[in-house]
C-alpha cells in the first residue's frame, strides 16, 4: 500500500472534527472558512506545505525522531502509523494538547511513540539524541525562539535532519493583520516572527543544507545538520 493511501485510512481512524483539528487540517467546512479567510488557503494548499514539510523523513524509516511540540497529534499520528520501527518522542509543554495526541495513538495501536511534557526551549534529552527532529506549527508559538533553535540543533545527531513548518510575515497583508490582531491577542501565537528570508539566513548559518520554500505565510522546510 501506497504511504499516502495508509495515512489516509489512519487518518479516518484518528478523527478530525473539532474545530482546531478541522482548522489546522483545513478539512471541516469551518476550519475551510478559517484557512480561506485568515491564510487566503485552500485544502490543496493546505495539504502542499504539510506534505512538504513532513518530506524530510524517509518512507521507512526507522531511526530515532523527535517531534516538538506534537499538538493534538492530528497531523502526524497517521503518519507514524506507517513508520512501525521508528523510535518515537513526542514532547508539548500542553498537558492537553499532549493528551489528545495520546488518544490518537492508542486508537491506532502505536506502540513505538513515546509521550513526554517539556519545554523545547530544555529538552530533556542528550546532545545528539534524535536523527530527526520534526515541529509543525510551533516556532511561531514559542516564547523563547533562540533557545528554542539552539536546542533542536543540540539534540540532532551530526548529518540529522530537522524539518517542519510554521508562518512567517511579509507574505501575505491579511495573514499578518489577524496574527497581530487575533492570534497573538488570543495567546496562539508570540513574536517576533521570522520572514521567508530572515529564516533561510538563520538555518543556512547551522546547518550544511537547507531547503526551504512558502506556501502563502507558511513556510516549510528541510535540513541537515553537518557531518
Amino acid at each position: 500500500m501506497e504511504r499516502k493511501e495508509a495515512v489516509r485510512r489512519a487518518y479516518r481512524l484518528t478523527g478530525g472534527n473539532n474545530f482546531y483539528d478541522g482548522m489546522i487540517t483545513c478539512s471541516t467546512l469551518s476550519g475551510k472558512a478559517v484557512c480561506r479567510l485568515v491564510w487566503d488557503m485552500n485544502k490543496v494548499e493546505s495539504d502542499d506545505y504539510l506534505e512538504k514539510a513532513l518530506s524530510g523523513i524517509p518512507e521507512h524509516f526507522s531511526g530515532r525522531l523527535l517531534e516538538v511540540p506534537v499538538g493534538t497529534g492530528i497531523l502526524t499520528m497517521p503518519v507514524y502509523k506507517t513508520m512501525p520501527e521508528a523510535d518515537i518522542t513526542c514532547l508539548d509543554f500542553s498537558a492537553d494538547m499532549m493528551g489528545q495526541a495520546q488518544e490518537r495513538a492508542d486508537r491506532l495501536h502505536l506502540k513505538n511513540v513515546t509521550f513526554r511534557q517539556g519545554d523545547v526551549g530544555a529538552l530533556p534529552y542528550a546532545d545528539g539524541a534524535f536523527d530527526i527532529v520534526l515541529s509543525l506549527n510551533g516556532f511561531h508559538a514559542f516564547p523563547d525562539k533562540e533557545a528554542a533553535y539552539r536546542e533542536v540543533f543540540r539534540v540532532l545527531r551530526p548529518g540529522g535532519t530537522f524539518c517542519g513548518c510554521f508562518y512567517v510575515a511579509g507574505e501575505q497583508k491579511r495573514t499578518d493583520w489577524f496574527i497581530q490582531h487575533v492570534y497573538e491577542k488570543a495567546g496562539f501565537f508570540t513574536p517576533p516572527y521570522e520572514t521567508a528570508f530572515s529564516l533561510k539566513k538563520r538555518l543556512e548559518k547551522r546547518y550544511a543544507t537547507v531547503t526551504l520554500g512558502t506556501v502563502k505565510s507558511m513556510a516549510w522546510f528541510a535540513c541537515r545538520k553537518p557531518e
